[in-house]
């Protein structure tokens, strides 16, 4: 499960443990004000990475899956000054 976390600037994970609990969470720093998650594998490594929408920051960022239970340090990518990015939806738009 991947929540973001609006007041924190951050996005939690918490890993399924299999019977039905999840482990604690563990937290990612985000952009400003994060409003919305979504998995995607994004570098065709075959694991799912974390894709967030960063409102205050006019930027997406995006968390690789290292493959242990952890992701990597966000790399942003901007949508435009005061573009206030809401949503976000993945998909292979390149056929790559």
């Amino acid at each position: 499960m991947i929540v973001a976390n609006y007041g924190s600037n951050t996005a939690s994970v918490l890993l399924n443990i299999g019977n039905g609990t999840f482990a604690a969470q563990k937290t990612y720093s985000t952009g400003t004000e994060p409003v919305e998650v979504t998995a995607a594998d994004v570098n065709g490594d075959g694991k799912p990475d974390i894709i967030v929408a960063n409102y205050g920051s006019n930027n997406v960022g995006v968390f690789l899956n290292i493959g242990n239970g952890t992701f990597s340090a966000q790399a942003t990518y901007s949508t435009g000054s005061s573009s206030g990015p809401y949503y976000v939806e993945a998909s292979d738009v390149n056929d790559d």
